[in-house]
This record gives structure tokens, sequence and C-alpha cells, in this order.
């Protein structure tokens, strides 16, 4: 299981991006780095959120540190934005696959919650060896100028700083935005570079020619503004975000934040070492909501699920999630913690109606290895029942966040509101463990299919069954899921009530309230 030194070691090593050398080379060019013009645009950059710095960790041959681009939530003249900032200390920003998805990320968060998004541009365009990953299908590079697009149609505030290379394609990122500005000497933004117009024309032309600031803010007009540096052209982006106007006038009754009952820095002790053993989720309630603000829906009913309402830093949200006690059901039966019973799966379904009704937003608190399996479930509807919550966590139009305590295994993590049912932010912990099922189980199943294929002896069926279990767990590590952007992060348990308390605000931004078309639900 990772622990907090580590996980703070390997967030220390990313933040570094291409390392010391490749710093020096921007900073002598003049050029802050990534996360300096983050931090000189946010009003309070520790009240910041950062989403997928561990995207790209392990995930290729060359190191691609933070996916090669930051991705930051925060305030900029007092206004929630995301900020999206190549880092051109690696690979001269270039893009890699998880580059791409990463930035669409940032623009989904955006339209999500219709906040301004600031991209700031220095990339030297596609990682030319891994293009077939990157250009021509539905969600890659091309999706992004989509977006830009999308976003303009929806009145989304989209402003851009061209402050190194733009090349190619992604010239039309800053350009389909609202307004773009460009740094002198450092900027330039052109379709095809001069060594590519030299072999595709015969053209000579030097790069400031070619698509510098001055080119572009008094011949072609292509941008908007020029800015003599770094400083200037971030100084002119927060005027410009001091003119964007509010457009929602939705407001949740924020009420005055109270610290939890139980201090977050305690939930690793709430939390067994084993993650197959028990502990009580009514704990981690007590570490993350607001003291005394818990009101218990359906308490005695479906009792594998608590569901319920509370506030986390003031702010209303409802809670859905897995009890990993074993409990008694109102029948007196025994049943297994973080498994989903037909009662729970029902509880559950009124409930998110409940607060889509009353426009509160939800959060699901997931250790849940699926639903439960065998003849008296199956007889019992216990497909039905899931797909009636699976229905009604697909259409809620609130705000929904997730994040993975423990388990998170096969169509639970659905039901759960996983990452294919939009939750505005999803997050997991150290002890996050996700996968379609428990890696002694599939090791068992999968050992058995090779059984039905080859005449194993015992020490090679035992060798094999430790082989897949190694697989299998590693792939099961929220590591390997922030890596590929399964998640948004993976953030220690007393970091929890901040980023949800951050992105509660930001959806509050631009809000406004839908009808919730639920479909063919029985309830």
């Amino acid at each position: 299981m990772l622990s907090a030194t580590q996980l703070e070691a390997l967030r220390a090593q990313i933040r570094r991006g291409g390392g010391e050398k490749a710093h020096a080379r921007q900073a002598a060019q003049g050029k802050w780095s990534a996360r300096q013009r983050i931090n000189y645009l946010l009003d309070n950059p520790d009240e910041a959120v950062e989403i997928g710095l561990l995207a790209g960790y392990e995930l290729y041959e060359e190191p691609c540190p933070a996916g090669g681009v930051i991705v930051v939530i925060g305030k900029v003249q007092g206004i929630p934005c995301v900020l999206v900032a190549n880092d051109a200390t690696v690979k001269a920003g270039a893009w890699f696959p998880i580059t791409a998805k990463k930035n669409l990320r940032a623009q989904e968060i955006a339209m999500q919650n219709r906040i301004p998004i600031i991209y700031l541009v220095d990339s030297a365009g596609v990682f030319l060896p891994m293009q077939d990953e990157v250009f021509p299908d539905k969600e890659h590079f091309g999706r992004i100028f989509r977006n830009n697009a999308v976003m303009s149609a929806m009145g989304i505030p989209q402003y851009a700083a061209i402050m190194g290379p733009c090349v190619a394609g992604g010239a039309y990122l800053p350009i389909m935005s609202d307004e773009a500005i460009i740094v002198e000497r450092t900027g330039s933004v052109f379709l095809a570079g001069p060594y590519l117009v030299k072999a595709a024309i015969g053209e000579v032309v030097d790069t400031e020619t070619l698509g510098g600031a001055r080119t572009h803010t008094q011949i072609s007009g292509v941008a908007d503004y020029r800015a003599q540096n770094d400083q200037e052209a971030l100084d002119i982006l927060k005027r410009l975000l001091a003119q964007t106007q509010r457009r929602s006038t939705f407001t949740w009754q924020r009420a005055t934040p109270r610290p939890p009952r139980i201090p977050p820095t305690e939930i690793p002790n709430l939390l067994p070492p084993d993650p197959t053993q028990p502990y009580d989720m009514y704990k981690i309630l007590e570490a993350l909501l607001d003291a005394d603000s818990f009101t218990e829906y359906k308490a005695d009913y479906g009792r594998t699920l608590i569901t319920g309402y509370g506030r986390i830093e003031g702010w209303p949200i409802g809670i859905v999630a897995n009890q990993r006690s074993v409990v008694r059901s109102g029948k007196g039966e025994m049943q297994f913690g973080g498994v989903i019973y037909s009662d729970s799966a029902d509880k559950a379904a009124r409930f998110i109606l409940n607060c889509n009704q009353k426009q509160i937003p939800i959060l699901f608190l997931q250790d849940v290895t699926g639903f439960m399996v065998g003849t008296r479930a199956e007889h019992g509807g216990i497909i039905k029942d899931g797909a009636k919550l699976v229905n009604v966590v697909a259409n809620s139009v609130v705000p929904k966040y997730t994040v993975i305590v423990g388990n998170s295994y096969g169509a639970g993590n659905y039901a759960m509101c996983g990452r294919a049912y939009d939750p505005r932010l999803i997050v997991a912990w150290p002890t996050a463990r996700i996968a379609v099922m428990g890696g002694t189980q599939a090791a068992q199943t999968l050992l058995q299919t090779y059984k039905k294929d080859q005449n194993l002896s015992p020490e090679e069926e035992a060798q094999l069954l430790k082989q897949i279990r190694e697989k299998y767990e590693r792939q099961m590590s929220p590591l390997y899921a922030a890596a590929r952007l399964w998640v948004d992060e993976v953030i220690h348990p007393h970091e929890t009530r901040h980023y949800l308390s951050q992105l509660i605000e930001a959806a509050q931004w631009g809000y406004e309230p839908q009808p919730f078309p639920v479909g063919v639900i029985q309830t």
C-alpha cells in the first residue's frame, strides 16, 4: 500500500518537471516555469487544487512528469478558473497521448462547471514518435479544438497566452479562444515552422517574421495583445479576468463551516491495514463532514450503503457511502460489508432522486466489492435493483463527486459514480484499489482458464498464480489509475475536504438547475 511519505516524495519529484537543467534553459530564454506562471496568476496558490499530477507516471519509456502539462483549479481575480500550462521542461512541452487526455479533462471540468479556462501555451507540438496515438481518434488532439468551439457556444470564457512555440494544429488552441496574448521574442504561432516551410515551398524565413508577436499583432491580427515578457502577459490576463461577468445567479445556502468531530488527520488510523477487513464508515464521515451536520436517510434499511445529508466546509452535500462493517438487514440477515444488496441499491436510488429534487450535490464514498451474487440475490432481482441505481447515477443532474476510499470493483465502481459516470471530481486515497474484481479472485479465475488448456504441475500452478496476482495487484494501485487519469488525483485523506470545497464553490459559479429525466425506472 502507498504510504503518505511515498506519496509526498513522488509529488515532489514530479513537480520538478524535466529537471534543473531544463528549467535553467527556460530561464535563460527569459521565460518563467509553468508553475511560476500559474502561481503568479492565482489569487492564493495555497487554496488552489491540482488535477492530474500523477498523469503519465511510469506510462511510457520516455519520462513524462505530470503528462507534460499542469492543470490547476483556483481563483483568478476572485473567479474560479481552470488553468492549463504546458511544461516546456518536459520534451519542450510536446504532446504525449496522456497530455491530450489531460487537456481534454481540463476542458471537461470547465464545461461541467461553466467556469473560465486559461491556456498558457508553450509547446513544440505533438510528440512525433507517438503521433498515431495523439492525432486521429475522437478523444485525441483534434477534440480539443472541437471543445474550444463548443465552449464558445456555451458562453464559457477562454483566454490564452502564447508564451512559447505554438505549432501546427496546436495553433488553433489559443486562436480559438476568446482573446489571445503573445509574448515578444519567446512566443510564436504558425501552422508550419521555418524548417517545414523551407521543405514544403522552398521559402527561407525566420521564426519572428513567420509567426512572432509583432507579425501577429501588427500584420495578421491573429493575436489580440502583445506583451514584453511573461509577467506583462499574465498581468493582461488578470485584467481580462477582472472584466469577466458571472452569468448564473444560483447560490447554495452555505452554513458557517465547522471542523469535523474527528480530525481528518486521524482518518488513516480509522482504516484497517488489511483492505479485506471491515471498518466503520460512520467514523470516516465524522472525520469528513462538518460536526453535527449529518442527517441519515433510511438509517435502518439497506444498511450496506449509508445515505444522508451533511455539510463540507459549510456547503450542503448528499452522501452515498459504502459501509464496510458486517451488518444485519431489516430481516435479521447478516450482510457483508462493501457489498451492494437489493435494498441498498433501492435506498440509494431513492436518495439520489431526492438530492436532484433539492438541487443538492452528491458525494460518493467508494469502498465496494460489487453487487451481491448467488441464487438468493438473483432471484430477488439484484440486476433490476442495480440497474435502478446505475440509471439514476447516470441521469443525475446535480454535481457529483467521488472519493475512492478502498476497493472499487466491477459494477460497484459504476453504481458508485466511477469515472464513466461523469463525476466533477474523482480522487483516490492511497488505500484505493481499482479493478474488475479483487486480485485473489481474479488470479483464481484466470488460473482455472489456463488449467483447461495446460496440464500444470502443482509447482507450475503456484508460480503462475503468483505471477497473475502480482500483475493484477500492480494494476489495482491508485498510482496505476492516476497515471492513466482514471482518477483525477491521489490525495491524502486529510486533503479531501479542501478538494471538495474548492470544486463545489467552482460549481456554484456557473450552475444552472436542470430537470431530472430519470428514464425508464421503477422506484
